[in-house]
């Protein structure tokens, strides 16, 4: 009854259909259940764990203070986005079209 007294530029009507949804992860602070997750450590092996958010992997971050000079550098340099190398081909073009006029049929 109420909502027939309210002019129809007040009432707000919320319409959700599938073609409205996006797709993202849940927004929760806190999960029902603990899901099966992998821990990687830095040296490389591997934990199962139970994790409170739905997560495949975790990788710890590595230290890089206990790495050696050229260790550090070399990851250092992994890190930065690589430039992309432009191959150019020349390419000998020796087409001649009026050889193959004899094989056009004229109408």
């Amino acid at each position: 009854m109420l909502l027939k007294l309210l002019p129809q530029a007040v009432q707000q009507l919320r319409c959700l259909s599938s073609a409205t949804t996006a797709v993202t992860r849940l927004h929760r602070s806190v999960y029902c259940r603990l899901y099966p997750t992998v821990v990687v450590q830095p040296d490389g092996s591997t934990i199962n764990i139970r994790y409170h958010e739905p997560r495949k992997i975790i990788k710890l971050p590595l230290d890089l203070s206990t790495l050696t000079d050229a260790e550090r550098r070399a990851r250092l340099e992994a890190r930065k986005p690589r430039k992309k190398v432009k191959i150019m081909e020349e390419v000998e073009d020796n087409f001649n079209a009026k050889k193959y006029m004899k094989y056009i049929k004229k109408k």
